[in-house]
C-alpha cells in the first residue's frame, strides 16, 4: 500500500504564502535592510563628528589661555566652549549664588559670582564647590575682598531653564543650572557676557570653594549603535533571502 503523501497536497497549498504575501514580505524585508544601514551610515558619520569635536575640545583645554571674549564677540562664542580663557579685574561684592551640584566630592553647590573685567564688562566665575553643609558665606573666602585679580578658566556656555526635570526659580533663590541671563537679572547685575568661566584650582584653590572640578566628558556610544543597526541590516537582508530561496525551492515542485 502506498503511503499518502503529508501534508496533503491541498494543506500544503493553503499553508504556502500567496505570490502577494510573498511580495509584500520582499518589500517589506528590503524596506528594512534599507532603513537599518542608513541608520548605521548615520551613525559612523556621528562618530566621525564627536570623534573631532572631543579632538577640538580637547586642544582648547590644553592650549595657553586667551583672554576672555568681550562684548565685540559675544555672537560668535558658540564654538568657544571649554576653550582656556583669562580674566583681569575684580570681584563685585555682594551675595554669590548657588547653583545645585553633583561632583566627586559629593552633592552641593557651585558658587558664582559676579567679575567686573578690566576691560569694562562683567562675566560670571564660577567659583567652584562648596558641600552642602559648608553652604553659608563664612564657610568661603570673601571674592571681594582680594582686590585686583588674575584668575584663569573655562569658558562655558550659559545653561538656560534649569536641570533635568527641575526649573530654576529665581524668586525662590534655588537654581539648578547655570542661566547666565537669569542669575544676572535676579541679581539686578544689568548685562553680562553669554557665558560663564569655570575658575581653575590655581585660581580657587580652596579650602571652599574649591575650584578645577570641571569633568569634560562627552559620551561616544555611536560605534555601538552603528554595529547594532548593521547586524539588524544584514538580518533584514537574510530574511529576504530566505523568502526568494523559498519561492525558488516551490517553483519546480509546483511545476
Amino acid at each position: 500500500m502506498r503511503a499518502s503523501p503529508w501534508p496533503p497536497p491541498a494543506q500544503a497549498e493553503a499553508g504556502r504564502p500567496s505570490p502577494a504575501r510573498r511580495v509584500a514580505l520582499l518589500g517589506l524585508t528590503g524596506l528594512l535592510t534599507l532603513v537599518f544601514a542608513g541608520l548605521g551610515l548615520w551613525q559612523v558619520e556621528r562618530r566621525s563628528w564627536k570623534l573631532d569635536l572631543i579632538a577640538r575640545v580637547d586642544a582648547r583645554i590644553h592650549a595657553p589661555p586667551a583672554p576672555a571674549p568681550g562684548p565685540e564677540d559675544w555672537a560668535g562664542i558658540a564654538g568657544d566652549e571649554y576653550r582656556r580663557v583669562a580674566l583681569e579685574g575684580r570681584y563685585l561684592p555682594g551675595p554669590e549664588t548657588l547653583v545645585k551640584a553633583v561632583t566627586e566630592k559629593g552633592p552641593g553647590f557651585w558658587v558664582l559670582a559676579p567679575f567686573h573685567t578690566a576691560r569694562g564688562f562683567t562675566v560670571l566665575v564660577n567659583r567652584g564647590f562648596v558641600p552642602e553643609d559648608r553652604r553659608e558665606p563664612g564657610e568661603r573666602s570673601d571674592a571681594a575682598a582680594r582686590g585686583e585679580t588674575h584668575l584663569v578658566g573655562l569658558l562655558r556656555l550659559s545653561e538656560p531653564g534649569g536641570g533635568f526635570l527641575r526649573s530654576n526659580d529665581a524668586a525662590g533663590g534655588r537654581w539648578y543650572s547655570r542661566d547666565v541671563a537669569a542669575i544676572a537679572e535676579a541679581g539686578g547685575l544689568g548685562e553680562v557676557a553669554p557665558y560663564f568661566v569655570d575658575a581653575d584650582a590655581a585660581s580657587e584653590p580652596g579650602p571652599l570653594p574649591l575650584g578645577g572640578l570641571t569633568v569634560v566628558s562627552f559620551r561616544n556610544t555611536h560605534l555601538i549603535y552603528a554595529l547594532t543597526w548593521f547586524c539588524l541590516a544584514g538580518m533584514s537582508a537574510w530574511a529576504g533571502l530566505y523568502v526568494l530561496r523559498r519561492r525558488a525551492e516551490e517553483e519546480p515542485s509546483a511545476s
